[in-house]
């Protein structure tokens, strides 16, 4: 093994250590999804503060397994018939998601546009790029790509669903478990998964069928295979009536702590330092997008009958991974959440880019 290597190495396992320790101190003082939530603050103070801290690609791609199968067993045949009926609240979801990003990156652009012009040589076509991506409600890596694409300032755009993400994870969690503290806020056991034991060597089986399902869509090259290749095995597998066994918790544990380490690694030291300006922009962004999501909440779950806990973190401004483990950890209601946040994911993945060049033409023909 060379030097490099090694270093590679060494700085993954200390940060796993640091991570598993704030896992720990999270877990003792009782706060919400502990497991993530310790790694994730653990490591992104440590990153600002010039640690030498690591993710690895290996093990988030495992996480990313783990958690994508654990979901997938909360699809019972009369949970995915109440996610059908559901259609028009998804598609309202949709729609909320992408008229909220595309707000958002148009308040980003009135407020930075005159500062950000002329920088480094950005035109004024790159400034509306870099608005338009880091206001999509997407995947991080997903937006900073597309952005890459049209010219934007990938720097802005990655920094910006970079802090989104934190907000959302960090404060959501605790404003649920203070309502779970005052309100009954535990939703229809029909929503908890179907085997809900961990038995062997059945759980060997279960995960072998979910990593199959993350080559297929590895080999298809789709987006998040080590997380949707095993859900959509795992949840196929469910609803046919195959229940081989639950995820054990220790590995469901491990998982969560490596997806938060994956999470806080990305606040380099220099993040503190580019474009505060832009940074309290974005937060202030993200916490009117997380009131308004509230509120669309509620009134959905007037609607629909469903808890509001529920369709809060479904329609929430955050990731997929991180809204569902919330949703698993405090028990509101996974399939839900989880199909209301996979939904949109797709639909913000095959719209964002068309919908900015639809827009774009005029400006370009002028």
């Amino acid at each position: 093994m060379s030097s490099l290597r090694l270093r590679l190495v060494l700085q993954v396992t200390l940060t796993l250590l640091v991570s598993w320790g704030a896992a720990l101190l999270c877990d003792w003082a009782r706060t919400p999804i502990p497991w993530m939530i310790g790694p994730l603050l653990a490591t992104a103070a440590g990153s600002l503060m010039g640690w030498p801290t690591r993710s690895s690609n290996l093990l988030r791609n495992g996480g990313q397994w783990v958690i994508g199968t654990s979901l997938g067993l909360y699809f019972t045949a009369q949970v995915g018939a109440l996610v059908v009926s559901l259609w028009w609240a998804i598609l309202v979801g949709i729609v909320w998601a992408l008229a909220l990003g595309f707000l958002f990156g148009a308040w980003l652009h009135r407020q930075h546009a005159a500062v950000l012009q002329g920088v480094d040589g950005h035109s004024a076509q790159s400034v509306r790029a870099t608005s338009y991506f880091a206001g999509a409600i997407g995947g991080a890596s997903e937006m900073t790509l597309l952005a890459e694409r049209a010219g934007a300032r990938t720097d802005l755009v990655a920094a910006a669903h970079s802090l989104r993400l934190l907000l959302v994870v960090i404060l959501l969690p605790f404003g649920m478990q203070w309502f779970q503290a005052h309100w009954d806020l535990h939703v229809n056991a029909s929503l908890l998964p179907g085997p809900r034991v961990a038995h062997w060597p059945e759980v060997l089986w279960l995960f072998a069928a979910t990593g199959a399902g993350a080559c297929v869509m590895l080999l298809l090259k789709r987006t998040n295979p080590w997380f949707m290749g095993p859900m959509l095995m795992s949840m196929a597998l469910t609803l046919s009536g195959v229940e081989w066994s639950a995820v054990p918790t220790p590995m469901s544990n491990a998982a969560q702590l490596i997806i938060g380490v994956s999470l806080g690694v990305r606040f380099e030291r220099n993040f503190i330092h580019a474009a505060p300006r832009w940074m309290v922009s974005v937060a202030l962004g993200t916490l009117a997008m997380m009131a308004a999501s509230v509120a669309l909440g509620w009134g959905m779950a007037w609607a629909t009958g469903l808890h509001p806990a529920t369709l809060i973190l479904g329609t929430a401004p955050g990731g997929i991974a991180e809204m569902a483990i919330t949703a698993k950890v405090l028990e509101l209601g996974v399939p839900v959440v989880t199909a209301f946040q996979v939904c949109r994911l797709v639909a913000v993945l095959m719209i964002v880019a068309p919908l900015y060049k639809w827009i774009e033409a005029p400006a370009e023909a002028q």
